[in-house]
């Protein structure tokens, strides 16, 4: 019978060959898994916030609503820049049109029927105010002229003159001072009219412009003086003309009527 071995003796302290007690390793222990295990956990709000549901179409409409405020913004500089632009427009239209009525082409109305049928009441013609600056009028030719007879343009205030020469320049009137004619005789003929026909340097001339019907009272030889031209109506029986104020001076020609442009159905050239 063996007696038990008090604790603390020699038998039971470890040997110094014995291999101390072996711990088997756990998942956690194997190289780079444990140390994966030891890493402090990922912070969620690193990097930015994060992405919740419905953010992208709310990114979506606010860049829709920046892009509608830019175009709104857009639409109304133009619209301001269109405003603070167009007096200026009008400014340089109005400019425009003076010039050109100036010293190009003018729109005339005609008043009265002394040109018919060549021409009727309400007819609109342009004017080649450039036509005698490089020629002289000819026999035929229809121009326009301011009226010998009239003096209204003496007394006229500067506002009042400059209102007419706009709306004349844009078309919305014609002067009342100018008369249209047809070129009968130039500078250095001598004009005569008797049996109801019109002689030039004792030549009948033949006028097929004349209205049928038309009766002339005789009148002349008168000779045409230099740099004067002599103009008759070709509805001859109801034109005050050369007849009545002589000849007029080729400086009072504001120029040549070229062609008939109103109404539509009438358009032509002169």
């Amino acid at each position: 019978m063996t007696s038990p071995v008090p604790p603390g003796s020699p038998e039971d302290a470890p040997g110094p060959s014995s291999p101390p007690p072996s711990v088997a390793p756990g998942p956690e222990a194997s190289g780079s898994e444990a140390a994966e295990g030891l890493a402090a956990p990922s912070d969620p709000f690193a990097g930015g916030a994060v992405a919740l549901p419905g953010d992208a179409e709310q990114t979506a409409s606010l860049r829709r609503l920046r892009r509608d405020a830019r175009r709104r913004g857009d639409k109304k500089a133009a619209g301001r820049t269109f405003w603070k632009e167009l007096p200026i427009l009008i400014l340089a239209a109005l400019v425009v049109a003076v010039l050109i009525k100036t010293f190009l082409v003018q729109a005339f109305f005609i008043p009265s029927g002394s040109m018919h049928d060549t021409l009727l009441e309400g007819d609109r013609v342009m004017v080649n105010k450039l036509a005698y600056r490089f020629g002289d009028p000819s026999r035929g030719h229809i121009v326009v002229f301011d009226n010998p007879q009239d003096g209204r343009g003496d007394g006229e205030t500067i506002f009042g003159a400059l209102v007419r020469h706009v709306a004349e320049s844009l078309g919305l009137s014609s002067p009342d001072s100018a008369l249209i004619k047809r070129v009968v005789a130039v500078g250095g003929e001598t004009v005569e009219i008797r049996q109801n026909r019109v002689f030039v340097n004792g030549v009948a001339i033949e006028e097929p412009y004349v209205k049928e019907g038309s009766r002339m009272a005789r009148y002349g030889p008168l000779t045409v003086p230099d740099g004067h031209v002599f103009v008759m109506g070709d509805n001859r029986s109801s034109s005050t003309d050369s007849r009545v104020f002589g000849p007029i001076p080729e400086t009072a020609i504001v120029g040549r009527a070229f062609v008939r442009v109103w109404p539509p159905s009438r358009w032509g050239g002169l």
